[in-house]
């Protein structure tokens, strides 16, 4: 999925997604109000939704790119 595509996604029916990992993010206080915001502006998807899926996004765009592609598909396997 691309970063782009996010505003549908989240105007689509949400879906249960298992997370096996918690990580704890430090964020700048603007980009905290931005994600506060689109929280809001997207009232099924919580404030960890919204990063989940921007974060997910990123790496998707990021795989596709080279010379990154290859080193991040290897360490997928």
């Amino acid at each position: 999925m691309k970063v782009t595509d996010l505003p549908r996604h989240w105007e689509s029916e949400k879906k249960p997604v298992e997370r096996s990992h918690d990580y704890n993010l430090r964020l700048p206080l603007e980009d905290a109000a931005r994600i506060a915001a689109l929280a809001e502006l997207y009232p099924d998807r919580s404030e960890a939704d919204i990063l989940n899926d921007m974060i997910g996004a990123a790496l998707d765009d990021l795989v596709r790119l080279s010379p990154l592609k290859d080193k991040l598909e290897n360490r997928e396997k």
